[in-house]
């Protein structure tokens, strides 16, 4: 048996896993496929009708019972197998395909595997793979992909398929951005205004932020999600084996929520939705009581919907200009003994944060959370570069790193961006996705194990359609899930350009929107 990548390029195995060997010997499929498994255990089952779904839409079939000389696939779940979660280990032999695994995340991220063979052996026109012994395992625990649907909304079917491509990435992490300066997209019965008012804006802006003078559509813009939608994604998502981490902003990006509850600002409005992008100077009041009632009340809705360990609060680009000017901020200032508006904020975030492990949740924040002190308990979502992300690890906290230079997906996939779908400007080449590396050298080696890993996010400014943000997210994120999940010794681009080749034919078999002029 042998390992050499150069090996298996041509199965395009995305991401490339922990270990592969090959045995001397190839099989051939048949498209009737069999699988064996525990079929009293529930949650195998539902990892059975995913695989026979997927696999019946490019070509294959579920055997019958009578059925000879089919492709046997068997599912064991052995706690002996694998020592670390969500790993499995993988054997195509004579005997059929074997995936077993110490739970059922491994098991789904076999399937993965498995149907990546599959769809190669189909769109090679040969049902026949080499024989082979796989052992994987994730690198990161967190691997995930944020969707900002504040500015611009997406369809749910477009949210389900997003979670579809994330999971086929053996990615884990939905990110959903669901409040902004442009609009709040979820319901809270205790404040029914926040769907009347505060899920739309007047008009948007045409065109970029920096063209000038500023024009716009007069169109009324807007909407949200029902609850019912909201628990339909978020069990679409369980299904997959992810985890939906709903993200409520805080203190700043909040004009649309101010807009309908206008008492919570500094100035007491009137406020509006904005219409165009960028940091805006309405935010939450600091020293006003009734916020932090509201932002209870809300985020406890938030708690009971969201069966996940995280709520991301957001933290970031909370401009001061309001609070330095506001009696009752600098009232709370002088109270709290706080030596400025750094401080406050550090105190808001502290108190949200009691509010979260109230409520069994933990508080996720952008990097700007670090300012004026950080949450005890906290974990720090690094943005700003790497530099966050350092300080809290080598302070003691969880970080998940999310650099702009790396795996903002909003940004130019092009050098050359005059023929590319406007954008709000950046370049990040595959390359450069690629080449993200979660832990820094700064990082003191006994917290390294604080980087819960990395995560794409893509902002929506400019983003209108599910078309486009496929064609931003394609085919980037395929180099960020082989970064979070692969062995770090196990990257070498010019192998994943070679696998990347085949991945992309199978978007293709699934018309998934990409980019065909990636750098």
């Amino acid at each position: 048996m042998n390992d050499n990548l150069n090996n298996f390029n041509e199965l395009g195995l995305i991401p490339i896993p922990s270990s592969i060997k090959k045995l001397d010997l190839d099989i051939t499929l048949n498209t009737a496929i069999r699988v064996i498994y525990n079929d009293n255990d529930n949650a195998l089952k539902k990892i059975h009708d995913y695989f026979k779904t997927s696999f019946s839409s490019f070509g294959f079939k579920p055997s019958t019972l009578n059925e000879k000389n089919h492709t046997k696939v068997y599912f064991t779940l052995n706690d002996n197998v694998t020592k670390k979660d969500e790993s499995y280990t993988l054997k195509v032999d004579n005997d059929g395909m074997m995936l077993m695994a110490r739970d059922y995340q491994g098991i789904f991220y076999g399937v993965q595997t498995l149907l990546q063979l599959l769809e190669t052996s189909r769109i090679n026109n040969e049902l026949k793979i080499p024989g082979l012994k796989i052992e994987d395992e994730p690198r990161f625990q967190w691997r995930g992909m944020m969707l900002d649907v504040g500015r611009h909304m997406m369809p749910v079917d477009f949210i389900k398929r997003c979670i579809d491509i994330t999971a086929s990435h053996k990615m884990n992490i939905f990110h959903w951005h669901l409040t902004e300066d442009q609009g709040w997209r979820i319901p809270i019965k205790n404040f029914p205004k926040l769907k009347s008012i505060a899920a739309y804006r007047k008009e948007t802006l045409i065109g970029h932020y920096n063209d000038k003078p500023h024009k716009f559509d007069n169109s009324k813009y807007g909407g949200y999600y029902t609850m019912e939608q909201i628990n339909e994604i978020i069990e679409y998502a369980k299904n997959r084996h992810i985890t939906v981490i709903p993200e409520i902003e805080m203190p700043g990006h909040a004009t649309a929520a101010l807009s309908a509850y206008p008492e919570l600002s500094c100035t007491g409005g009137p406020h509006e939705s904005e219409t165009v992008w960028g940091i805006h100077k309405e935010v939450y009041c600091a020293g006003n009581e009734d916020t932090f009632k509201f932002l209870e009340k809300v985020l406890e809705e938030v708690s009971k919907v969201f069966p996940g360990p995280y709520i991301h609060i957001g933290g970031d680009e909370c401009p001061k200009d309001r609070w330095s000017k506001c009696e009752k901020c600098q009232k709370r200032i002088l109270s709290e003994k706080l030596k400025d508006e750094n401080e406050l904020q550090s105190y808001f975030i502290k108190r949200i944060e009691k509010v979260l492990l109230k409520f069994n949740k933990r508080l996720i924040g952008w990097d700007e959370i670090l300012e004026g002190g950080l949450a005890p308990n906290a974990v720090v979502h690094s943005w700003r570069g790497m530099d966050g992300g350092i300080e809290a690890a080598n302070a003691g906290h969880e970080v998940i790193m999310s650099p702009t230079t790396n795996v903002y997906f909003d940004y130019y996939q092009l050098k050359d961006s005059k023929n590319e779908p406007l954008a709000i400007g950046g370049y990040l080449p595959l390359s450069k996705v690629y080449d993200f590396e979660p832990i820094p050298a700064k990082i003191d080696k006994s917290k390294r194990h604080l980087i819960l890993g990395g995560q794409a996010n893509l902002w929506t400014e400019y983003i209108q359609t599910p078309e486009q943000a496929e064609y931003m997210l394609l085919p980037r994120l395929c180099a960020l899930a082989e970064t979070v999940w692969s062995p770090k010794d196990r990257k070498d681009y010019s192998s994943f350009e070679v696998r990347l080749s085949k991945h992309l034919q199978r978007l293709e078999q699934k018309k998934i929107n990409y980019s065909k002029n990636y750098e």
